[in-house]
């Protein structure tokens, strides 16, 4: 098991809607879609995740989500390392083309959350 690529970062921010016109408008970013409060930008294939900030986070902080291939297999070489999931790997999304992104968090040395991402094709 290898970490891949980065696959997407997250960024908390103050106001998405404002964040998602700077980000667009101002950054030139290609702006992928928009759920609520939560909106996806697409940086040279890397995701960028804007999120309004939840009850532990506040604005600039940023979760960071490593590709794999196979997000189990990862899950389980990476425990085996000493590594302290905050659950098992689950299903976040289902694209209309019926590709599932995975993904599981952990935190670093420094408390700070990261995370695997895979993606699944359709079945």
């Amino acid at each position: 098991m290898q970490l891949g690529s980065i696959g997407q970062i997250s960024r908390v921010v103050s106001d998405i809607a404002e964040a998602e016109a700077w980000y667009r408008d101002v950054l030139g970013l290609p702006h992928l879609y928009t759920f609520g409060t939560i909106s996806f930008f697409d940086c040279g294939g890397t995701r960028l995740f804007l999120t309004e900030p939840a009850a532990n986070s506040t604005p600039g902080d940023s979760i960071i989500y490593f590709q794999v291939d196979d997000i189990n297999t990862a899950h389980a070489e990476l425990s085996g390392k000493g590594v302290s999931f905050h659950g098992a790997p689950q299903m976040i999304h289902r694209h209309e083309n019926g590709v599932e992104e995975w993904m599981a968090f952990f935190d670093d040395l420094d408390g700070k959350m990261l995370a695997i991402m895979s993606q699944v094709g359709p079945k």
